[in-house]
């Protein structure tokens, strides 16, 4: 593109939009007559007839309306790149509304909200942790924190966790009283400590996998909790198997406090997203956690 060419295209938008050289002169702050002869140089280099003039208003042609219809995004487009750039110079500040599931809060969100605040102290963060798929837009979130499988296909979402496994665990007592299972479907003769889905609106299926291939057990028992610290602290008494996050149970398998099984079913996933409405709102804020978060991810992957 020659140099002024995005100068026309732009006048060319401007007088479209007022249908009248008038106007659109006075908002662009040039003459008419300066603008008419833009237009005209235009209309020359593209080889179309672009506007159809009058003595009282100015339309576009055909050919114009096609024009003005790829070069109204892509002019703003322009400008909001232009304040984005504009705002990496703002101090953020205001509100940063987050939903997240209460492991990913735990595990990914608080331990990077100390950087986040040194860098960001005049952000007010509110984080609501919640296991049910919140409409981010609908409730006036400013972005969500989920696994990427779970998010809608027309949201911006970016890694910021790293893989997680799940565990089946059992206490050496437990496990003394029942011989360890061998395989996801002798599960059935166990007491399993199930979950209660929101999302679903049902008990969560443990779910394996077996040479690449997905299996899902539907666990039995008499204790259905809808909160992973629970489960947990139920298998540690002794009360039966829980499906719970490796990460959450690693010290207590590293003191001896419970025994994983079924260790080779469960490989390890993708970890947490997350994930927002659109690049052409992303706040200032917003930029500075993914930012913090994506730090901290790749220091994390470095160590690991």
């Amino acid at each position: 593109m020659k140099r002024g060419d995005l100068d026309d295209l732009a006048a060319f938008a401007v007088v479209a939009e007022h249908g009248s050289f008038t106007r659109a002169a006075a908002q662009l702050g040039m003459t008419q007559s300066a603008l008419s002869h833009a237009m005209k140089v235009l209309e020359t280099r593209l080889g179309v007839r672009l506007l159809s003039r009058t003595t009282r208003s100015v339309a576009t042609t055909e050919a114009g309306e096609t024009l003005l219809r790829s070069l109204r995004p892509a002019l703003e487009d322009i400008a909001t790149g232009l304040r984005a750039a504009g705002a990496l110079g703002e101090r953020p500040s205001g509100t940063l509304r987050i939903t997240a599931t209460k492991h990913a809060a735990l595990t990914v969100l608080m331990p990077a909200l100390p950087k986040f605040h040194e860098a960001c102290p005049e952000v007010r963060v509110e984080l609501i942790t919640e296991d049910a798929l919140t409409d981010i837009v609908a409730n006036r979130f400013d972005a969500g924190i989920r696994f990427g499988e779970l998010v809608e296909k027309d949201m911006i979402a970016i890694r910021i966790g790293p893989d997680l496994e799940m565990a089946v665990v059992g206490t050496p007592d437990y496990l003394a009283r029942h011989p360890p299972p061998k395989s996801p479907r002798e599960l059935a003769a166990h007491r399993c400590i199930s979950y209660w889905n929101a999302r679903s609106g049902g008990i969560m299926p443990w779910e394996f996998e077996a040479k690449g291939r997905p299996l899902e057990v539907r666990p039995e028992g008499t204790l259905v909790f809808n909160d992973g610290d629970l489960i947990l602290e139920a298998a540690l008494a002794g009360r039966g198997l829980g499906y719970v996050f490796e990460d959450t149970a690693s010290a207590h398998l590293a003191a001896g406090r419970l025994v994983r099984v079924l260790a080779r079913w469960c490989p390890p996933f993708p970890g947490y997203y997350l994930y927002h409405s659109s690049r052409r709102h992303t706040p200032p804020a917003l930029a500075a956690l993914v930012g913090v978060l994506r730090d901290a991810a790749r220091a994390g992957s470095r160590h690991s």
